[in-house]
């Protein structure tokens, strides 16, 4: 039996739609995740940019389990002496709300080109609105 491959160039990208509304926030990044690599398809490659594009909604109201809000921290440098920043989660939550989940989701991704390019389809808002209406995406049911 001969392995299949498929030519990237021919390869469907598909729009999906999931509300963070409730869920967890590492457990939604890990299956949003697997859906922008194309870990879905049978065809998968991990090399190949065989994913589809996913909007998020609602991240404002993901939650965090046990004293997370609290102890989370998030860490930057700005590279000059004294540069050193650490933010706990609820700060970082109140001021930018799709953030820790864009966070999340893009520490899972490969590092390189492919990781950026796959980054770039992911979509996500803080609220129910989202303008991809055009792309008609299919309601995407994380558990």
């Amino acid at each position: 039996m001969k392995t299949i491959f498929v030519n990237p160039a021919d390869v469907e990208h598909k729009w999906y739609l999931v509300d963070a509304e409730g869920k967890i926030l590492g457990r939604l990044a890990s299956r949003v995740v697997a859906v922008l690599r194309g870990k879905n398809k049978p065809e998968y490659a991990p090399h190949w940019d065989m994913g589809d594009s996913v909007v998020i909604i609602n991240a404002g109201k993901i939650r965090v389990t046990g004293r997370k809000p609290a102890q989370k921290m998030y860490y930057r440098h700005s590279r000059y002496p004294g540069g050193f920043r650490a933010e706990p989660f609820e700060k970082v939550f109140a001021r930018k709300p799709a953030w820790p989940l864009e966070r999340a989701i893009e520490g899972m991704l490969p590092k390189g080109a492919l990781g950026r390019k796959i980054f770039k389809r992911l979509k996500v808002y803080a609220g129910p609105e989202h303008p991809h209406a055009a792309q008609k995406p299919i309601k995407l049911e994380i558990s």
